[in-house]
């Protein structure tokens, strides 16, 4: 935050989650609240929750799902790099990540992508295949 910037003592949780760059927008923020996708200190929530100093929080991002502790207050949203200021991950939250990534990895080894989509003829066949 800049030096001239008054501490905020009060800030709702999805203007946060925005400012922490968790999410792309407020709105976004909210829907995620709202759905039950984030747990702060591991219950459900409202959006017009405030945030506290060491509060927990538990929040899904695509296949990730992360632990974060709250370290600074900030509603509004600046640079990457001042962003993560804001929170710390716990590391088991780092090493459960780290392990599902690994284990996503392995499995598109095992589970390999085509190289192509099948063409019509192909489709026809995959089709008669299934019907018998």
């Amino acid at each position: 935050m800049p030096d001239n910037e008054p501490l905020t003592s009060k800030v709702r949780l999805d203007k946060w989650l925005w400012a922490a760059r968790f999410y792309k927008t407020r709105a976004i923020s909210k829907e995620m609240i709202n759905a039950g996708k984030v747990h702060y200190n591991g219950q459900r929530t409202k959006s017009s929750k405030y945030a506290e100093l060491g509060a927990t929080i538990r929040l899904r991002q695509g296949y990730d799902e992360k632990v974060i502790v709250i370290v600074k207050l900030s509603e509004h949203r600046q640079k990457g790099s001042i962003a993560q200021t804001l929170y710390e991950e716990t590391p088991q939250s780092i090493a459960k990540r780290e392990t599902y990534a690994e284990q996503r990895r392995l499995n598109i080894l095992h589970n390999p992508a085509p190289d192509q989509k099948p063409d019509k003829k192909q489709r026809r066949q995959i089709m008669r295949f299934k019907e018998s």
